[in-house]
């Protein structure tokens, strides 16, 4: 199978994310034989329940499948998924009001990862980003996100100002995060339908993105520091939406883990 049919995942929650949502799409699975603790048993017998096919490895060849040393002893060798979803699919399935991270200029796979994970928690619906200002996802992506790259439609659009433009035609609020706003996060209501806006950490939103928000709030900090890394931002917005909704995220769990 050449390089162009199949992509890479690595990461204990990565591979077996894709092996509870989509195990046909699994080429092969590449494990350390030198590792025998019991994560990897269960990890070995899920993915032969499964009927994926595992390949006896070792840490050289898995660290240069994965591009990093940082695998845990698992690579995946898959086939991409079709993109699931468009905008209007996702909020067409939507019951109840949308709840949606943008990120514009989040160009870090490791942010990216960090921010997919904090929204699949929260129970947000989709993560939007500009596909010019923004990373694809990668398998550091992937990794990071453990699992949650599986799970939350990420969609990179064309022409953000736009489709926050259409967001607005369906009734859903355009709530962006800056340090300079006059209100806080907590006085602001995020209990119907909404689109929570961060920038990169630093830069913040582009200009024509900040105009095109209804409102702009800020967290507020009381140490020395100015400013949140991105992914801790997101879901420090993210779950205020979800604390003033009042609902759990439908039939997701929560629970934190070792990543």
């Amino acid at each position: 199978m050449g390089p162009m049919s199949s992509k890479i995942l690595f990461g204990f929650h990565a591979v077996t994310v894709r092996l509870k949502t989509a195990p046909e799409s699994i080429v092969e699975i590449h494990v350390d034989t030198t590792r025998r603790d019991a994560r990897m048993r269960q990890f070995v017998e899920r993915a032969a329940e499964a009927g994926a096919r595992i390949v006896d490895s070792d840490d050289a060849r898995l660290a240069r499948l994965a591009g990093t040393g940082r695998h845990q002893g698992v690579v995946a060798r898959v086939t991409p998924l079709a993109p699931r979803h468009s905008l209007d699919d996702v909020l067409d399935e939507v019951k109840g009001p949308p709840l949606l991270l943008v990120l514009d200029g989040v160009t870090d796979p490791h942010n990216l990862g960090a921010c997919l994970r904090v929204a699949d928690g929260a129970g947000a619906h989709a993560v939007l980003a500009p596909r010019d200002h923004a990373v694809g996802l990668n398998a550091t992506v992937a990794k990071v996100a453990s699992g949650a790259a599986e799970t939350v439609p990420y969609l990179m659009v064309t022409n953000l100002a736009r489709t926050l433009g259409e967001l607005k035609e369906r009734d859903i609020r355009i709530v962006g995060a800056s340090d300079d706003a006059p209100r806080t996060l907590f006085e602001a209501d995020l209990r119907g339908p909404l689109a929570l806006v961060l920038g990169a950490e630093g830069t913040g939103m582009r200009q024509l993105t900040r105009k095109t928000c209804d409102e702009l709030v800020r967290i507020p900090m009381v140490g020395a520091v100015e400013s949140l890394n991105v992914s801790v931002a997101a879901g420090v917005c993210l779950y205020e939406a979800r604390r003033q909704r009042g609902t759990p995220g439908e039939g997701r769990g929560a629970g934190a883990d070792d990543g």
